[in-house]
């Protein structure tokens, strides 16, 4: 069943993203997340999804634990980012009816054996957390924060607790064996139907007593029995994780009315955090960009105006020979420079990134990929950058031909192929860890061909076709001729020497991203939602405008030091700031996660190089871009005899 969905998702990659570009009409809703309407006693399908840890970044399927499982355990259909994301949706035991609580219900009683022991305190020790979900809403747990009188909520609650018994310092592990759900609903007065607009639960630990013979159906608990008034309210007597011990799991369910309406029934998990934090560090970080942004904006024009002006009005050939700066070195700034095959390559991937990234960010910020819609956002970016290879491809031969190159195939394998396979071998040698832990997390096999058809069915198809078009294009000309012999580059400053130069010139477009850079990562690694997309495409137009106008400063600069190897320094000046995103993973590592498993660190340092690198290749592009349209514009500005 898995491997039919995977590959209908490969093959159908096209006409979904034309789906996504179409027009939104009025009531439409995305699939998956159109309202159902519950009259009272429906069933409500509670299923369960992985268990999730923010020590281990490794995910479980539910039934990887002994809990108590239904007659026939069926996967939910899941799209291609649930998958990647190590998502596994299940049904469950627990049975609801839409407005009919209930109270002590039993749904199993399991008998541990050593294996079973030993895996379930293992996940107790690792703080995992067991995440179900009820009509596409994933389940909460409401905390009282200490400093406020507010209710925070987490997601999923959490397989046990660590403790011991009073008189004793030995550490036990206490299974949560009772959960009592709250299911909140919004009712609709002249239909009497209801939408679920609210999902929470609260976990016990309790060691359940009855008397006589075990019958699942007849047995009366003594220790939860709403007939004697016997609710469980507390953990006092705690069910231990023993060998050889049974564990009776129960459940109670509420139903509660809100007037919180279904549109706005996210609101409970996009707010589980400070905003006003977030909001202030966002904005102050913008405002510091965009003044130094303009800043240099004022600096460069005017500097360059004077500059301009001061060249065409030279009357001699001799007066010429006697100015030093960019002039001079106009014969030699449209040189080819080294490896510029590789450079082609390097614009063209950039290119494909930019482009991914623009049409993700104005689908999601139009609401397109909310939270709800789980798996969409890294679905949409898949497919968006195999559609994107189109551009990759004319961008790279157009560069390739102003250089004067012939074998664009060679160049087009070169696009189709260079980034892809990094990232490709990194995720294999990654998932194959995943694999080796028998997580939940590796990606299938067949999910894993998908991918491959994806890249080979559509991605290389279209940069071929791309390339083909920009190939055919005529050459780009500059606008001044290159001398047959190089110019000798004279000695330069300390503070033009290129590592200072590229070092200095990442700093300020990490500093435009770090903050919102904290928010990402968080909620990634601790498993947080992350929805202020408006702020987030703000802070991408402020990195565009940062990675553009470093760049050309230290390009103009270096060009006033009769130094035209500008190329290479433009891309790496702007794409140095990877590296210091890079540092900055490191430093998050340390100071906020937890993690302590070897596999974890890996994965995280894993992952965290490969979005680096997607970094440095996106905003070194942005730099290259910059650069290359500010040397034709001021060398066609002035009159070279």
């Amino acid at each position: 069943m898995r491997a039919t969905a995977m590959l209908r998702w490969a093959l159908a990659a096209v006409a979904l993203a034309a789906l996504l570009c179409a027009p939104p009409a009025a009531a439409f809703y995305l699939p998956g997340v159109a309202p159902t309407d519950f009259g009272k006693g429906d069933d409500l399908m509670v299923k369960v999804n992985k268990l999730t840890s923010i020590k281990t970044q490794l995910p479980y399927t539910y039934y990887s634990l002994p809990f108590c499982k239904p007659n026939t355990i069926v996967d939910s259909a899941e799209n291609l980012g649930e998958v990647l994301r190590g998502d596994r949706i299940e049904n469950s035991p627990y049975a609801f009816q839409m407005r009919e609580p209930k109270m002590c219900q039993i749904v199993c009683k399991l008998t541990v054996t050593e294996k079973e022991a030993k895996e379930l305190k293992e996940k107790i020790e690792d703080e995992y957390r067991v995440n179900m979900v009820l009509d596409n809403l994933p389940l909460v747990v409401p905390v009282t924060r200490q400093d406020k009188n507010t209710i925070a909520y987490q997601g999923g609650y959490h397989v046990g607790v660590k403790g011991q018994y009073a008189g004793s310092k030995e550490e036990k592990h206490f299974i949560h064996n009772h959960l009592s759900f709250l299911v909140k609903f919004h009712k609709d007065d002249e239909s009497e139907l209801s939408r679920i607009v609210g999902f929470e639960v609260k976990p016990y630990s309790i060691k359940h007593q009855f008397e006589g013979k075990w019958n699942e159906a007849n047995t009366r608990l003594s220790t939860c029995d709403p007939h004697d008034n016997k609710i469980v309210t507390n953990s006092e007597t705690p069910q231990e994780v023993e060998v050889g011990k049974d564990i009776i799991f129960t459940y109670d369910v509420r139903f509660e009315e809100s007037d919180i309406k279904w549109a706005s029934r996210w609101d409970t998990y996009l707010l589980m955090s400070d905003d006003q934090i977030h909001w202030f560090s966002i904005v102050n970080s913008l405002m510091i960009v965009l003044f130094l942004s303009g800043m240099v904006a004022m600096i460069m024009m005017r500097t360059l105006y004077r500059d301009i002006s001061r060249y065409n009005q030279l009357e001699t050939q001799e007066e010429a020979q006697e100015e030093t700066g960019w002039k001079l070195v106009h014969g030699d700034v449209f040189r080819p420079p080294v490896n510029s095959d590789l450079l082609c390559v390097y614009v063209g991937t950039g290119v494909q990134f930019f482009g991914m990234l623009l049409v993700t960010m104005i689908f999601a910020v139009l609401g397109f990929l909310s939270p709800s819609n789980r798996g969409g956002l890294m679905t949409a970016m898949l497919l968006v950058w195999v559609l994107m290879g189109l551009l990759a491809g004319y961008s790279s031969s157009r560069l390739y031909k102003m250089f004067k190159g012939s074998e664009w195939k060679q160049i087009t394998l070169r696009t189709a192929f260079l980034f892809p396979g990094i990232a490709f071998v990194i995720f294999f040698i990654l998932n194959a860890l995943i694999w080796g832990e028998k997580s939940s997390g590796a990606v299938p096999f067949t999910t894993m061909f998908a991918l491959v058809l994806l890249w080979f069915g559509i991605s290389v198809p279209l940069v071929f076709v791309g390339s083909y078009l920009g190939f055919k294009k005529p050459a780009m000309e500059p606008p001044v001729k290159t001398n047959k012999i190089p110019r000798q580059v004279p000695e330069q400053a300390w503070y033009m020497n290129p590592l200072f130069t590229i070092l200095i010139g990442g700093i300020l477009p990490f500093g435009a991203v770090f903050i919102e850079l904290f928010f990402i990562l968080t909620s990634i690694w601790l498993h947080q939602f992350y929805y202020i997309f408006g702020f987030l495409f703000l802070v991408f137009v402020i990195l565009i405008i940062t990675c553009a106008e470093i760049t050309v400063v230290l390009c103009y600069f270096q060009l006033c030091s009769e130094d035209y190897n500008w190329w290479w320094r433009s891309y790496l000046t702007s794409g140095s700031s990877a590296l210091y995103l890079f540092l900055y993973a490191g430093f998050y590592f340390f100071t906020k996660l937890q993690i302590s498993k070897l596999v974890s660190g890996i994965l995280y340092f894993g992952y965290m190089l490969l979005a680096s690198f997607s970094f440095f290749v996106l905003t070194g592009t942005i730099g290259f871009c910059a650069c290359f349209w500010f040397t034709r514009l001021i060398y066609s500005s002035v009159k070279i005899d």
